[in-house]
Order: C-alpha cells, then structure tokens, then sequence
C-alpha cells in the first residue's frame, strides 16, 4: 500500500552541496511528520464513480429492501462523487494501521446539493467478508442504500469498513470493541474532513452539522462514537443508533440463558476472536471454548474471503447450532432452549444441536458465573445495571463494551423493531429504561401500534404493510405457517432497516 509522506519542498541543490562542505546544521530538511491517528495515506482520495441523480434510477428496485426506499419515495436530487477513503487509525493494542471507508458528496445545481453541507457519520452492520467495501457502489447493498437516502439528498457521508475489512492489514475484526470501533469512525472522520472541499465538488463544504448512525453492529459502533465524541468535547448534531446490541452483558446472559437469537455461530466466532484478541484471557485454548472440530483456526475464521455457507459446507462452522442440545447441567434443562416469548421460541431452538459450536463446559461456566453476579437488566430487571463484578472472563468483556455507562447530551434517536431475532428488542429496552430521565432521548419501535400525534405514524403504517406482503408472498408460495418465519428470516435486514433508516434521516433534518 502506498503511503503519503509528508516532508517540506526539496532544498536548492546549491544549499545541498553548501551543507556537505560543512554549512550549518540548521541548513537540515527537517523531519518529517510521524504518521499520527486520522491522517489520509492517499491524498486526495481516489475517485471510484460519479453518479447522477438519474443515475440512481435503476440502481435501485433490484432487491426487497430497495423496492421499500422507493415506498419511502426517496428520489435522489443530488448527483454524488463517492470516494475510497485510506487513512490511518489504531487496533485495540493502540498501533497504527491502514483501514479504508467511503466518501459521498452530494453535488449538483440544487442548492441542498453544493455550499456547507452536513456530514453523516454511517456505521454499518455485521459482514461476514473480508472484502466488504462500503464505497463500492452498486455492488454494496448498504452502501447504495445510504448513498440513496443521504448522499442523494445533500448529506457528505463518512463510512468506514472498519478494520479487518477491505485494505486493512489487521487480520481480524474488533467486533463491538466499543473503544476501537469508535477511535476508527473518528479517524474516519478526521480523515475526511481533511480532505474537504475535492476538485470535482469544489462547492461543497463541511457545514460544521455531524450526525452520527448505524444499522446492528453499526448501530453499537454509532451509541458507542457519540459517547467517545462527547468525552473529548466533540460537536454531535444528533446521532441515531438502528437496532444494535447496547447492552452486551444483558444480551450475551439472553443468549447463553437459551434466547439465542438468528447467526449465533457467525456472531459468536466474530465476538471470542474479537476480545481474545484485544484482551488475551477468553480461553487458554480455542478448544476451551468451542467444540475440537472447529477449534484450529477460529480465532482467524471470520471475516473471510469465502461464504459462510462454503465454511459451513466445509465442517468448520455449524449452520445453526451454537449450543448442545443436552444442558450443561439439569438446572439449565429450561433454559436449552429458551420458550419464551413464543413469537422467538422457533428461533432459539434453532440454537441448539448436537453439532453445536460452543462446548458445554464453556457455557456452565458463563451460565454459574450468570447466578453469581446477575445482570440488572436480565433476566429479571432490577437496577438495570451491568454486573458490578463478574468473574466470567467473557462477561468481563460484554461489561467493559457494554453501552449502559453514559447519558447524551446531544439528541438520539434509538430505531428497532420489537420482535428481531437477530439482534434482540431487549438491548433498546434497557437503554430506554436506564435513561429514562434524559430528555435527549427518543425511542421509536417501527413495529409498534400509532398514537395520536405520532410523527412516525406513516413510518409504522407502510411497515405494517411491508410486513404483510412479505407474509402473502410466503403464503403463496406454499408457507404453511402464515408466513411468520418469512417475516422474521427477512425482519431485522429487510424490513426493519430501511424504515429505521428513514426515520434517522427524517429525524436529521429538524436538527
């Protein structure tokens, strides 16, 4: 990868050779700059595409979450120039390395297209690919979509792909490291700005406005860059994290307690390499932790170059099964799995198997560490609270990550939709619950009934209704249950994403 290097203009040949006979050495080029946290490795950042706002047109439609973008009548005004982004951020051991992410801006003849214009600060969901690259429009779905929803509508988006994808040298991802994952979104964004006004968009500018958001890992990764950004005194316009697991130690007991929610497996490789990783004490061993077949290698299994279902084809993931379909012990028979809620209990028991990842032994000592020092907010609330000493090492790290240790100042908008398998509604309850008191807050559940004067009535109206039509398509093709597990296999990406996405956008603007 080629690196920017900064140095002062080249010295006359004439001092050169005056310095070799003896001149002074205050005649010395100085030094040049070491590489510091945010700066750009190439400067200006590469050009990908252009896009008129036409352009967008047929670009979008193709999927069931772009044919939602057009229900929510999104039509482009903008023409966008997107960039890929290399900069410089750190790991969890605090050592610079390469990462890369995307740069949208909106230009155009309208007047929100040009002049100062707001930045918006994307985190996006959980990717199995190594080769994810946000800025690679049309092939990235999540990208397009917030191109069409931002971009196109007079917003600069900053996106980083986060380290371990794409470009990055780092040979794993630091998933919901909320230290690591915040410093990488504000390197970004450092990034960016320094490379504001391009060539190509001469008259478009930073307007000083930030707006923080995310979808699932992103919506943690954008809770966790608000709170960063104001610990240092940074402005935060608004934020807006979409459906993301806040309360790690509440939603990690939720798990183990038998609610294992949809892509346990994946998410629970990507989570122990993570922290052991950055923390060294999950497992002496990977076979501590998960079943001998899938032990070698693991800690360096995702995210891959190859599909998740080649992996699993291959013996070295289970498709389902994070835990074995015998309990650890017989006080844990209720709980292997989870029943309840009954709209959920068909995916939890999806969780368990005899060809399960997770060894029983690893479980027992989570689920006895579980009783031991209980989390307030699971399964029984009481102060709502992490626990205040757990000895587990794992709960250890869901507590360090965990998103229950700070109030905004700034407004946020908490978007979920209450039945997701994927990333459970029990994460934005508790944040609602711990900040009850903070005016700054608001909580929007898109699959929740309207009341009078709700601004998200229309919103919560059209999610109904996608939500019927995924059933009758089900229903149709010879679903036998109404089309529930339709709905929740296509909930937490196809439904509940883009309507949330809406209502941060449409929150924004008032700000």
């Amino acid at each position: 990868m080629r690196h920017l290097v900064r140095s002062l203009p080249i010295l006359p040949a004439i001092l050169s050779l005056l310095t070799a006979c003896g001149g002074s050495s205050s005649d010395m080029p100085a030094v040049s700059p070491q590489p510091q946290r945010g700066d750009l490795i190439e400067s200006p950042p590469q050009k990908l595409a252009s896009y008129s706002a036409a352009d967008f047109a047929p670009l979008l439609g193709a999927s069931e979450t772009d044919k939602l973008l057009l229900q929510l009548a999104y039509t482009p005004k903008c023409a966008i120039d997107v960039h890929q982004l290399k900069y410089r951020t750190v790991d969890p051991a605090g050592n610079l390395i390469p990462v890369s992410g995307a740069l949208m801006i909106p230009n155009g003849t309208d007047p929100s297209c040009q002049g100062p214009r707001p930045i918006l600060l994307y985190a996006h969901g959980t990717s199995n690919d190594s080769t994810f690259n946000i800025a690679d429009l049309p092939n990235n779905g999540e990208g397009l979509l917030v191109a069409a929803v931002f971009a196109a509508q007079g917003y600069i988006v900053v996106a980083p792909n986060y380290a371990g994808y794409d470009s990055s040298t780092l040979g794993y991802h630091p998933y919901l490291n909320g230290d690591q994952q915040s410093k990488d979104m504000i390197d970004a964004l450092t990034a960016a700005r320094s490379a504001l006004p391009t060539s190509t968009a001469a008259n478009t500018t930073d307007s000083g406005k930030l707006f923080v958001t995310g979808y699932s890992e992103g919506g943690y990764v954008a809770m966790a860059t608000h709170r960063a950004m104001q610990a240092a005194g940074m402005t935060v316009t608004a934020s807006g994290p979409m459906s993301g697991p806040y309360a790690l130690s509440a939603f990690g007991d939720a798990i183990f307690e038998g609610e294992v929610s949809s892509h346990a497996p994946v998410n629970m490789v990507l989570l122990l390499s993570s922290y052991q990783h950055a923390y060294g004490n999950i497992y002496n061993h990977p076979t501590d932790a998960v079943e001998a077949k899938y032990a070698t290698g693991i800690d360096a299994l995702l995210p891959s170059m190859t599909p998740v279902s080649q992996l699993e084809s291959a013996g070295k993931l289970p498709h389902d099964a994070l835990f074995d379909s015998t309990p650890p012990d017989p006080a844990f028979a209720a709980m292997t799995p989870a029943t309840t809620p009954a709209t959920l209990a068909p995916v939890f028991a999806k969780g368990f198997g005899i060809d399960h990842l997770v060894t029983n032994s690893f479980r027992l000592a989570y689920l006895q560490d579980a009783q031991a020092h209980p989390d307030g907010g699971f399964p029984t609330v009481t102060d709502g609270l992490p626990p205040a000493s757990p000895g587990n090492a794992l709960r250890q790290a869901l507590k360090t990550n965990d998103q229950r240790n700070w109030t905004p100042t700034a407004p946020m908008l908490l978007c979920a939709g209450d039945s997701d398998p994927t990333v459970l509604y029990l994460n934005t309850q508790l944040m609602q619950s711990y900040w009850t008191s903070a005016s700054a807050v608001t909580i929007l559940d898109i699959d929740s009934g309207s009341t009078s004067g709700d601004p998200y009535a229309t919103l919560k109206t059209a999610f109904t209704a996608a939500k019927d039509a995924v059933r009758l398509a089900a229903v149709t093709g010879g679903a036998s249950d109404g089309g529930d597990s339709a709905v929740l296999d296509a909930y937490h990406v196809g439904l509940v994403s883009p309507f949330c996405l809406s209502a941060v956008k449409s929150f924004f603007d008032t700000k």
